[in-house]
């Protein structure tokens, strides 16, 4: 093998050899030589392939074991408090949309219009029913404009009214610090609030820049469910389940 490896040419011949055949008729086909860089139409298509794709959010249905305390609720999430099934623009640092929104979210703070109006194609080709009537976000106390700022214009984009109706009351550990999906659970309990008693009426697009273990999601759509709210469509720039982030 190693005889092998260190050859510069004549690797079928040797392969021949090696397995006791006869090298002398061989003829090699005459073949162009392999590009040693890519084309850049290859990558803009795949590029553009990777823009077309979006990953599924499943809504929990469960708190939990042991429940959240705070927010006195164990058990099965009732289904009228339940998430509808969501959408993730992409994967977290992807070659398609995930480098603009770590870009956006770490280097910018603020998102690029880009992904904007590649949100607003994908909630489209989704074409969730009820159609959402409104739009609002996930706080952050972290980054507390980033989030607004990018549900805003992207409500504008659709036609639609934004409201900031949530609120983060303290703050705590990342959720990435955590060491399993029952303490990211735990860690969220009694952390969210809604803070307009008087939602708007009508189905609601929830957008959030990171979607990991789906319990951020799952605590605002049962706050906004359980305050009066249509359903609830969870929206997320980036699946970060699928690798570590920088967050």
């Amino acid at each position: 093998m190693q005889d092998y490896v260190g050859l510069s040419t004549g690797h079928m011949k040797f392969l021949i050899g090696a397995l006791d055949g006869e090298a002398g008729d061989l003829s090699l086909p005459e073949l162009p030589p392999l590009p040693t860089a890519a084309s850049e139409a290859a990558v803009r298509d795949a590029i553009a392939f990777l823009r077309r794709t979006s990953l599924p959010i499943e809504p929990r249905k469960q708190w939990p074991p042991g429940g959240m305390t705070k927010y006195a609720v164990s058990g099965r999430i009732r289904p009228d408090l339940q998430a509808q099934p969501g959408r993730a623009l992409c994967v977290w640092g992807d070659a398609g949309w995930g480098k603009l929104v770590r870009q956006g979210k770490y280097k910018d703070g603020h998102f690029a219009d880009e992904l904007v109006a590649a949100c607003v194609e994908l909630i489209r080709e989704w074409s969730p029913e009820p159609a959402p009537a409104w739009v609002t976000c996930v706080p952050s106390k972290r980054h507390p404009s980033l989030m607004p700022d990018f549900a805003r214009r992207l409500a504008a984009a659709l036609g639609l009214p934004f409201a900031s109706v949530l609120i983060q009351m303290a703050d705590r550990p990342e959720q990435k610090t955590m060491a399993n999906s029952a303490q990211q659970a735990r860690n969220l309990d009694g952390s969210l609030s809604v803070i307009d008693e008087d939602l708007p009426p009508g189905p609601v697009l929830l957008v959030d820049d990171m979607v990991d273990s789906r319990w951020t999601l799952t605590v605002c759509a049962w706050l906004l469910r359980a305050h009066g709210s249509g359903e609830i469509w969870p929206l997320a720039l980036a699946d970060a389940g699928m690798g570590a982030s920088d967050e």
